[in-house]
């Protein structure tokens, strides 16, 4: 049949020439067939080459993808911004770039940062880079701090929530109000409905205070009071997280819920006058709220002031504080009232905390500053309460 194909004669030759294609070949030098073939044979071998050509790039292409990391070339062009968070790993870095289209892959990046003994120092923040950057040009250029967008603010350890939105809009030109209604939902910030349980019978409030972590923030460009709040709100999460703060309060504080420990914190952060006093303030706090004092009330000035702040008014000192204001019982913040408060009086930070999360053993019920250093003297009983406030009063603290 291909012969036939080959030739091209129709059915009344191919009867009559049928019986003499050898000598018809002969007649013809044997070339009509044999190009017919031969264009056939090289036209299907092309075919198929180009085809097992075509499939050998493609896997080679796919191959070589294995093997090559995808990567841009030089130091890019133009300008664009990319917020580095903070906890952010190298892999978080590189997609963040790599979303950017700084980078072209997260293993570029990640290989090139890898490679660069001083991509440690790569802090969180906000960078100017340029777009298709080198994965190498991408990290000696967040290396350079001229590349650094510098917008920080230091929140400093006990500061209130209304003294934080007071900070930060002195450095955003965002007004208060916008941090205060940002500041409505907890939970829209990112703070997780299980924060808000107490396991002492109280009715819960639902309130940013305690969870606006102090640290120094790199604001970033265009940020707004609900971004810049949650910012703060997931730093709180990432640090409790990895001191497994809940777990371990839940575990070793015995009935004592994650946010009443948090309100310890914040307390024992009003109350210490030096880091090495924190934890055993909260001890002080916890013995007050749950233990065998006389009222089972906390005692403690700083929740009057906490109650005069949030009421716009001017906040005292313990001597300038009359008896109405020591005495009263109508403040959610009465210093009389039985166990905690409603919430944290202020933003404790890691070392607070920690006092809280694991304070020493002790019956202290009384604690009261000796010296101008900070330095508290603790007592279990009011008789030794009284000489450690002569002591006090010997050194001008009170």
């Amino acid at each position: 049949m291909i012969d036939d194909l080959d030739l091209g004669f129709d059915d009344a030759e191919r009867g009559e020439k049928g019986r003499h294609r050898r000598g018809f070949r002969k007649r013809n030098g044997g070339s009509g067939g044999g190009r017919g073939k031969t264009f056939l044979a090289l036209l299907m071998a092309f075919v198929l080459l180009g085809g097992i050509g075509g499939v050998a790039f493609y896997g080679f292409d796919r191959i070589q993808n294995y093997f090559v990391t995808p990567d841009y070339d030089g130091a890019g062009a133009g300008e664009i911004t990319v917020e580095i968070k903070n906890g952010a790993l190298l892999a978080d870095m590189a997609d963040a770039l790599v979303a950017a289209d700084v980078v072209k892959s997260q293993k570029a990046f990640v290989e090139a940062a890898e490679a660069n003994s001083r991509s440690k120092n790569i802090q969180p923040g906000t960078y100017k880079l340029r777009k298709q950057m080198s994965a190498s040009n991408a990290v000696t250029a967040m290396l350079d701090l001229k590349n650094k967008i510098v917008n920080g603010l230091t929140i400093p350890e006990g500061r209130t929530s209304k003294n934080i939105y007071k900070l930060l809009s002195e450095k955003t030109k965002i007004p208060v109000k916008e941090f205060e209604a940002a500041a409505k939902d907890p939970e829209a910030l990112g703070v997780p409905d299980w924060w808000f349980k107490r396991d002492d019978g109280k009715k819960v409030v639902k309130s940013a205070e305690g969870f606006l972590f102090p640290d120094t923030y790199e604001i970033p460009p265009k940020a707004t009071a609900e971004s810049i709040l949650k910012l703060m709100v997931d730093n709180f999460l990432s640090v409790t997280g990895e001191m497994k703060f809940a777990d371990r309060v839940q575990k070793e504080r015995g009935g004592v819920s994650p946010y009443e420990a948090l309100i310890v914190a914040s307390l024992a952060q009003a109350e210490a006058g030096n880091k090495k006093d924190l934890g055993k303030v909260a001890r002080v706090a916890y013995n007050r709220a749950y233990g065998e004092f006389d009222c089972n009330c906390l005692e403690m000035d700083v929740t009057i002031n906490y109650w005069l702040e949030l009421t716009g008014k001017p906040t005292k000192t313990s001597a300038e504080m009359n008896q109405s204001e020591l005495l009263d019982t109508t403040s959610p913040y009465s210093r009389k009232l039985r166990g905690l408060i409603p919430t944290p009086i202020n933003n404790p930070g890691k070392d607070a905390l920690q006092g809280a999360m694991d304070p020493p053993a002790g019956k202290w019920l009384y604690f009261v500053a000796i010296d101008k250093n900070g330095n508290s003297a603790f007592a279990e009983t009011y008789e030794e309460q009284k000489r450690n406030e002569n002591k006090a009063r010997e050194a001008g603290i009170i």
